[in-house]
C-alpha cells in the first residue's frame, strides 16, 4: 500500500460499521476520531485508531505485491499493526440499550469477513480480529479522555497494513545467456 494505507484501512472500517448499523436498523452515523470530540455527539458508533506498532514477525521482510506478473517488490516497506477502538456513542436522549444492539451487529459483521480486501486497501490482505482489552489497557485508553463518560467499548487489531517505499525495488536484468564453463575449452587444452 501506499503512505494513505492507514486511512485506506481506517475507511474500510468505518464501511463495515456503517453496513452493521444499517443491518440493526439503529439510526445514527459511524464517527471516526476521539471519543470527546463534539462532533461525535450523534454517533451510534464511535471508531478510534489509539495504537500503531511494527509488525515484529514482517518488520524484515520484503512485500510482495502479486497481481500482474512480475510482482512487485518493496524492500523496506513498513509493516504496521493497527489497534481500533469501537465505542457506543452518545445519542441524546437514548440509553445506552439501543446502541449495545448496534455493537452487536457490529461485531457480528466483523466476525463474518474478518478480511478487508478489494480497492478500498488497494487489493491488499487486512486481517481484522477482536483483541481482547484488560481492565488496566481499557482505563488507559479512556485516561486520554477525561471528560467523556466511559462507555462500552471493544478493541480490533488491523494487521498487517504495509506502508511501501513511494517507488518498487527496480528489476534487474534478464538473463540472456545461461552457460557455465569450468576449466579449459577443449580447442585450448589441445594447442
Amino acid at each position: 500500500m501506499s503512505a494513505d494505507a492507514i486511512l485506506n484501512v481506517t475507511l474500510a472500517l468505518r464501511k463495515r460499521l456503517e453496513i452493521a448499523l444499517t443491518k440493526s436498523t439503529v439510526p445514527g452515523i459511524v464517527f471516526v476520531g476521539p471519543l470527546d470530540d463534539p462532533d461525535a455527539t450523534n454517533a451510534a458508533l464511535i471508531l478510534f485508531l489509539y495504537r500503531i506498532v511494527p509488525n515484529s514477525s514482517l518488520r524484515n521482510r520484503e512485500h510482495v505485491v502479486s497481481g500482474t506478473p512480475p510482482p512487485v517488490i518493496y524492500r523496506n516497506a513498513l509493516p504496521l499493526d493497527l489497534y481500533f477502538l469501537v465505542t457506543v456513542g452518545t445519542k441524546p436522549g437514548s440509553s445506552e440499550e439501543t446502541l449495545l444492539k448496534a455493537l452487536g451487529f457490529a461485531m457480528q459483521e466483523m466476525q463474518g469477513d474478518p478480511e478487508l480486501t478489494g480497492p478500498a486497501v488497494k487489493h491488499q490482505a487486512v486481517h481484522v480480529s477482536l483483541e481482547p482489552l484488560s481492565t488496566e489497557e481499557a482505563s488507559r485508553i479512556w485516561a486520554l479522555f477525561p471528560t467523556a463518560n466511559y462507555r462500552t467499548s471493544i478493541a480490533y487489531l488491523a494487521t498487517p497494513v504495509w506502508i511501501d517505499p513511494s517507488e518498487p525495488e527496480p528489476l534487474a536484468a534478464r538473463v540472456t545467456e545461461d552457460q557455465l564453463f569450468a576449466g579449459h575449452k577443449v580447442s585450448e587444452a589441445v594447442s
